[in-house]
């Protein structure tokens, strides 16, 4: 067996030492680093396995809150992604008479929402900020790293702390007390090693962050090429239902919750943007008619017909033959399909999506509290409809620029997830520090 455990960091296969290789502590050999140089790494002593107020204070400054005053607010996110910036509150609209006072550099968690992760020590240059007393904050002892800490609020770990601290009648109305908090019991390590953590973890997320930049970049090229692509002047302008096949799923009812013909259907909830949830597919009743009327051939494109969520009308997704059919859909989304010598289904497609991103869909959507495009507003929309030829090479550009996009998405992911073994091994003392610091 091989010496060396292969970890992927981002183009490199990257070899990391494992626990079980390192030499007992205290031998010559456990004092000597791959070079050969004698300097032993601190990662496997002086570990301290103490309630987090060994590390952490409660350090709560609270302001009365003035009627003449504003206050700019922030919040936190779940599963450790850091702060929310909210729009600033004025003190006359606010039934808070306090509030804290979130300054640079603390740690700062939901009551509310720990059980969902929501903690992050927040950046060194966060301006003057406040929230709600449901935000306490807390200050750092001297051998303890902020961005360690900011590091590990990011882990399952300090997730599943927070959750098994949470205490109340459940769901929202749990809480998790700044005493119980500190009374979490966690494995740090001595300061340098922290540091050295941060070193490693902070060397992967720059990797990521600059992935994540690409990504949002070529998305931009990609909605100007589609808009230029969909708003061409050359092309003739014809009703949406002239140029494409526009169905309107079934309404879902208590009698066909059940029937000789169950079959599966997807519903507002699957679809999103580009992308299709599968992890959840109901089943009705649709007799041997109505799966010819509403099933899914592959290429059809399903439209979030309405929702109360503006962001969500009109939300656009190819169905490719995911799952075995038949597979039908409701009355929650209109179905999308090219017509034969007129239309192909990949223009179809960036039709759509161009649809709604440039807001088309949410402009012809009608209602007040929901809004609904409906078959006959989705109707009466005006296409700019290039020739069969063009349509191929159109589509031929904006799928190679979304494969790009793709490819580039899929690459921060899989990067997240080997942050995530990565930070795991170091924390669990599996990896060897040094020759992680090496690799990345």
């Amino acid at each position: 067996m091989s010496d060396w455990q292969q970890i992927s960091l981002g183009d490199l296969e990257t070899p990391v030492r494992r626990k079980a290789d390192v030499p007992p502590q205290g031998s010559e050999a456990s004092m000597s680093d791959t070079t050969g140089h004698h300097n032993a790494s601190p990662v496997q002593e002086s570990w301290s396995l103490s309630p987090l107020a060994r590390f952490l204070t409660l350090n709560v400054k609270s302001v009365d809150v003035d009627p003449e005053q504003t206050y700019p607010t922030v919040g936190v996110l779940n599963r450790g992604r850091g702060l929310l910036y909210r729009d600033p509150v004025a003190g006359s609209s606010t039934s808070y008479k306090k509030l804290n006072r979130i300054g640079p550099g603390v740690l700062v968690y939901s009551r509310l929402k720990a059980f969902e992760g929501a903690i992050t020590v927040t950046p060194s240059d966060l301006p003057e900020s406040f929230a709600s007393p449901e935000f306490p904050t807390f200050a750092f002892a001297d051998d303890a790293d902020p961005d360690f800490f900011r590091i590990l609020a990011t882990t399952q770990r300090m997730w599943a702390a927070l959750q098994g601290a949470s205490k109340g009648m459940g769901g929202r109305r749990e809480r998790v007390k700044p005493a119980d908090f500190l009374n979490i019991v966690m494995e740090i390590p001595p300061l340098l090693v922290q540091q050295q953590i941060v070193e490693v973890i902070d060397a992967v997320d720059d990797q990521i962050t600059t992935l994540d930049t690409e990504a949002d970049a070529l998305r931009d090229v990609l909605r100007r090429l589609r808009t230029d692509s969909m708003t061409d002047g050359s092309a003739d302008v014809v009703r949406a239902d002239e140029a494409f096949g526009i169905t309107m799923g079934r309404q879902r009812s208590p009698q066909r919750a059940t029937g000789p013909h169950m079959t599966s259907y997807l519903r507002s909830a699957n679809v999103g943007y580009g992308t299709l949830d599968l992890s959840d597919v109901l089943e009705m009743d649709f007799n041997p008619s109505e799966r010819e009327n509403f099933g899914l051939r592959y290429g059809d494109v399903l439209v979030s017909e309405g929702s109360a969520s503006e962001t969500a009308v009109g939300m656009p997704a190819m169905w490719r033959d995911e799952i075995p059919g038949p597979v039908c859909f409701q009355n929650t989304l209109l179905r999308y399909r090219a017509v034969p010598g007129v239309s192909i289904p990949a223009f179809v497609k960036h039709w759509c999506l161009w649809a709604y991103e440039s807001g088309q869909f949410r402009e012809v959507a009608g209602g007040t509290n929901i809004k609904h495009i409906g078959s006959k507003r989705a109707a009466r929309m005006l296409v700019r409809l290039p020739n069969i030829a063009d349509q191929e090479r159109i589509a031929g550009e904006l799928d190679s620029m979304s494969e790009v996009v793709a490819a580039t998405r899929a690459e921060a992911a899989r990067l997240r997830e080997v942050r995530a073994r990565l930070l795991a091994g170091l924390l669990d003392r599996a990896i060897d520090i040094e020759s992680a610091k090496l690799e990345v």
